[in-house]
């Protein structure tokens, strides 16, 4: 059925709505009509503006609330902040099928070469190796006549008791050969270096005809890879476990310390390579004198275990070889983010230059300490002659900092990132040598 009375309901409003269309407007009510509607939209206005003002106050800016503070904060975290260990740990235990050595009447005896975080890993290297070996190891002989000329022995910079005890599962350890040894002849043998496991079952053929093997070099003697799992978790558990530095160097380290986080709470520690021997070995003379750069060939011509004899500092710098200039640490800290306050100890040996060259890096960041600064003078009389000794407490206050930044990678950047790498992922900055020079040579 059909609506008829809706139908006719609906044609009566559409003829009205017609009417009202075509009825034609004066100008004068136009204008009124448009008077009205501008009068209405801005009594509107005020009147939810007047709500608006009412309803939400102007904030007060607060540094706790003002974004470009939660934005310094979050730059500031990102500075000194960790990165994540992405569930990574240390991983050192023996697995099921390890088998401690016996090590009964068979002697590796060891001459530790190089610097103190060379002979370090040396050291650790020789203790897998007297593992693999199946001998007993003697507690090993300092170098004494590096470049350093530190007469320090084992027990002055590592802690020998628990050396030993520490590896008493893995290798015998013993403190001195045995008297009735000290006269038999022995094999002395310079193992080839990066030397595979393979390689040491193969010198197990010389207990043939010796009781004691001495090692003449310790440095770099087994390789880093292809090796069995159980081997290089013992390499850790010596180098990051049992080398502990000797009571005296551990409680100086540990003071130190101390003393920096009561002066900042936070500090970097910066390895500051820019010592006489390091710019002499490399060949890097950039922004050196003429007088200084002759010096620094000449010792490099004097020096016999050097072959490289002649470089051009031109390219080496260049290339990336080069450790940075104080004055370069200092452009690249700014440049990262660190403001002039920040706390920097620098681990370092005598800067090459002296004052004249730490004042470049002191005009971005003032707040320089050396560990002449932190101690006094009777604290480091026990050290002062044994290049190796301050170097440890120098290890102690990087491994201990909360970022590393290394201005050349040599054995002790390498060493301490490790390091901190294994007690958590502690912040190390490693500066790209060659794309900073790219962005500042022709600069200086």
């Amino acid at each position: 059925m059909v609506n008829h009375r809706g139908s006719s309901h609906n044609h009566m409003r559409i003829a009205s709505t017609t009417k009202f269309i075509s009825r034609k407007q004066s100008p004068r009510t136009i204008a009124l009509y448009i008077f009205l509607l501008f009068a209405f939209s801005i009594f509107i206005f005020v009147f939810n503006a007047g709500n608006i003002v009412e309803d939400h106050p102007a904030p007060v800016i607060s540094i706790q609330s003002h974004p470009q503070t939660k934005f310094l904060q979050t730059a500031d975290d990102e500075l000194w902040d960790a990165p994540s260990r992405h569930g990574l740990r240390p991983c050192v235990k023996p697995t099921s099928r390890y088998k401690a050595a016996q090590g009964s009447d068979r002697y590796l005896t060891v001459k530790s070469n190089g610097g103190l975080n060379q002979m370090r890993t040396g050291i650790s290297d020789m203790v897998a190796v007297a593992h693999i070996m199946n001998a007993t190891l003697v507690i090993p002989q300092l170098d004494r006549r590096s470049f350093w000329q530190d007469s320090s022995t084992f027990s002055d910079i590592f802690d020998e008791l628990h050396f030993i005890t520490t590896l008493q599962g893995d290798v015998r350890i013993v403190r001195e050969l045995p008297k009735e040894l000290e006269l038999v002849p022995q094999a002395r043998k310079h193992f080839t270096s990066w030397s595979s496991m393979g390689y040491y079952k193969e010198m197990m053929q010389l207990w043939n005809d010796h009781q004691v093997i001495h090692v003449a070099k310790s440095d770099s003697r087994l390789a880093n890879n292809d090796l069995p799992l159980d081997i290089q978790r013992l390499r850790c558990r010596a180098l990051y476990h049992a080398l502990r530095f000797s009571p005296p160097i551990e409680s100086l380290g540990k003071k130190l310390v101390d003393r920096l986080r009561m002066r900042s709470g936070k500090y970097i520690a910066l390895h500051l390579r820019y010592e006489k021997d390091m710019l002499a070995f490399t060949g890097c003379t950039s922004g050196l004198t003429d007088a200084e750069s002759e010096e620094l060939r000449i010792m490099r011509e004097n020096t016999k275990h050097w072959k490289v004899k002649d470089i051009n500092s031109t390219e080496q710098r260049i290339g990336g070889f080069c450790p940075l200039t104080p004055k370069e640490v200092g452009i690249f800290l700014q440049a990262i983010g660190y403001p002039p306050s920040t706390l920097i100890y620098v681990a370092s040996g005598e800067i090459y230059g002296g004052d004249a060259r730490l004042s470049e890096l002191m005009s971005f960041f003032p707040n320089l300490v050396f560990k002449e600064k932190l101690a006094t003078k009777e604290e480091l009389n026990e050290f002062a002659k044994h290049a190796s000794q301050s170097a440890a407490l120098d290890y102690i206050v990087s491994l201990e900092s909360d970022v590393f930044v290394p201005s050349y990678s040599g054995n002790m950047a390498r060493a301490v990132e490790g390091h901190r790498r294994f007690l958590g992922h502690r912040k190390t900055i490693t500066p790209d040598r060659l794309l900073t020079v790219k962005v500042l040579f022709g600069s200086f």
